[in-house]
């Protein structure tokens, strides 16, 4: 019989539906202003640290919805932005710089709704509020990083083929400069260089000369610190757990970074700008014996050796020329060991492994270093207004190479678990090829956020409300079936665009829903007219119903491909909000076509199906 559905189908869409709108239900809780208290450098959270601060809130007269210590943080609850920003600057005071105290958004989810895995959309920077940074890649230290690396290959190549030199150190202005014995040695050096891609020979005198390296091997190398620069800082805000941040490349030397959620920078400034590597060293073991007179003055210190320090102020004797860098660093981990005392479980590439395996091999029972480099921010400024940064050093392992090990093994020496925690996540999310200064801050705030949620769901609300009323006016009772669908389809995206992990909603996204709601409109309208004018032909009542809803069908779904093809290609090659569009877009056409056929239909179908009816309310 015409015009009738299975009972499998009215189940199935009454499914969906509940589906979507159970899902979509966290979003009507909203967030709550959060206060977000966790330990740096040496100082740990504990159920002390949150006796005390619920002894200064009360003290204060603040009264938290909830203060909740779990995962070695605190997380507190707070009725308005008013009171946030009060409890974290008295916070902040009483627990001092060892702790990071950040304002953040706690979502206000229902357990029983966070117990099925239903969470509210995650918003971007427009709406949500967050932070934006501008930074520019140091240029200047990554070419004197290549510089040093073409030294040691240049070493490597004369050493290789026999050729003799002096001496071969770093000369002004990036450049090599080698000295000879005589002549000959000199000439031979020249060929050999010229025969070399990645150098010229700038000048030369009677026994030296000075080498560069060429300019396309400088713009490559640029270039690489940029591109490389940009994936680690993306691998580190994956780390943050940040939903659809925006990591992207803008120029020669400078990236952009979007944070939504982020309202204090302290924590993103301090894992993003982090250069934390790891270098690992032989010890000079002869030298050491001289330690003393040297520290004194009264030795100079081994050529090819200098002296560094470890975290208690002990000075340890290393050979300069590096046997590892963090740039082979594929995977690291933290844990406490058998002994108690935190450590950093490391994994190399295979060249890593290689060189690590080789170095082992050749200086079995002999001491190797461990040492960590940073670069941090002096609060001083050159010239051109840039941050002065400065390079940190300290050794924080000594050990005997007691057995021969490749891509894997520990560091220890760490002095606490937050540490190696954060250690080990900037290992992991890979270290900077070159230090980067932010010299650009933007905050988002909270409430210029919930401004534009609003200014967004009221476009969302007079696009339905003027779609209802044309609907009603124009097709009478099939209008009310297109304005149910309608309300439905907006269920259904709410509800999978708070499903889906990785998609945000941003003000772009919210013209996306706007969109979806004429385009629902524009199928129902066809399907109506179609009708209308089988009606109009002398057709009876449900065939006019079921020639409708079957003629419509071709144009609805070859204008709705189109622009679901239209919105893959936006989300495969955009970024940032461009993505945001296209997601909510591609999710609105696959729930609009849902809703303005199968919905209205079933609606049709319960109401005409299967009866005599002499004329359509339409």
């Amino acid at each position: 019989m015409l015009n009738r559905y299975p009972l499998w189908k009215y189940i199935m869409l009454v499914a969906v539906i509940c589906v979507g709108l159970l899902y979509a239900l966290p979003n009507i809780y909203g967030e709550d202003p959060a206060i977000q208290i966790s330990g740096s450098n040496s100082a740990e959270i504990n159920v002390a640290t949150q006796d005390k601060v619920k002894q200064l809130l009360v003290k204060n007269q603040i009264e938290p919805k909830s203060l909740v210590y779990e995962n070695k943080s605190i997380l507190i609850r707070l009725s308005d932005n008013d009171t946030q920003l009060k409890a974290k600057e008295l916070i902040s005071q009483e627990l001092g710089d060892d702790y990071t105290v950040a304002l953040n958004l706690a979502p206000a989810t229902p357990s029983w709704l966070t117990i099925i895995g239903a969470e509210p959309m995650k918003l971007g920077l427009d709406l949500r509020g967050g932070v934006h940074f501008l930074m520019e890649v140091d240029m200047t230290t990554a070419l004197s990083k290549l510089t040093e690396q073409s030294i040691e290959n240049l070493k490597a190549e004369f050493n290789k083929n026999n050729l003799n030199y002096k001496a071969l150190n770093k000369s002004s202005n990036q450049q090599i400069l080698m000295q000879f014995d005589n002549t000959e040695d000199r000439n031979k050096a020249i060929t050999k260089i010229n025969g070399l891609l990645d150098y010229e020979l700038t000048s030369q005198s009677e026994n030296s000369i000075v080498i560069s390296v060429s300019q396309q091997r400088l713009q490559q190398a640029k270039s690489d610190a940029v591109q490389q620069n940009t994936t680690i800082l993306r691998n580190r805000v994956n780390q943050l757990g940040v939903a659809e941040p925006i990591v992207q490349r803008q120029g020669s030397d400078r990236i952009v970074v979007e944070l939504p959620g982020i309202q204090d920078t302290a924590l993103a400034k301090r894992i993003l700008g982090a250069t934390a590597t790891l270098e690992f060293r032989q010890v000079n073991e002869d030298g050491s014996t001289n330690l003393e007179a040297i520290l004194k003055g009264e030795m100079r210190v081994p050529y090819g050796s200098e002296i560094k320090y470890m975290e208690n102020g002990r000075p340890v004797l290393l050979y300069k020329r590096v046997v590892l860098t963090g740039d082979h660093i594929t995977d690291s981990s933290f844990r406490v060991n058998e002994y108690s005392q935190p450590e950093v479980s490391i994994n190399l590439d295979s060249a890593g492994g290689k060189t690590m395996l080789d170095f082992t091999q050749k200086h079995l029972k002999k001491a190797m270093a461990t040492l960590f480099v940073e670069y941090k921010d002096t609060g001083k400024r050159d010239e051109n207004d840039k941050p002065i940064l400065e390079k940190q050093e300290r050794v924080i392992n000594v050990a005997t190479i007691q057995g021969i090990f490749s891509d894997r093994f520990q560091v220890t020496g760490i002095s606490s678990v937050d540490e190696a925690r954060n250690l080990s996540l900037l290992l992991r999310a890979g270290a900077l090829i070159a230090p980067i200064q932010i010299i650009e801050e933007r905050t988002v705030g909270p409430s210029m956020g919930q401004e534009n949620i609003t200014q967004g769901l009221e476009s969302c609300v007079w696009g339905l409300l003027i779609s209802v009323i044309f609907m009603l006016v124009v097709y009478r009772l099939f209008g009310v079936f297109a304005s149910l669908a309608l309300v439905a389809n907006l269920i259904l995206i709410v509800g999978a665009m708070s499903l889906l992990p990785g998609a945000t909603l941003s003000m772009p996204g919210i013209a996306g829903i706007v969109l979806t709601v004429g385009m629902a409109v524009d199928a129902n309208v066809l399907i109506n007219e179609r009708i209308k004018e089988e009606l109009s032909n002398g057709r009876g009542v449900q065939h006019a119903i079921n020639e409708g809803y079957a003629g419509a069908w071709s144009s609805i779904f070859d204008a709705n491909i189109t622009t679901l093809i239209t919105a893959i290609i936006l989300y495969a090659v955009g970024t940032g909000s461009i993505k945001g569009f296209a997601i909510t877009l591609g999710i609105g056409i696959v729930t609009s076509m849902f809703t303005s056929i199968v919905g209205t239909r079933a609606l049709a179908n319960l109401i005409y199906g299967g009866r005599r009816v002499n004329k359509l309310s339409i």
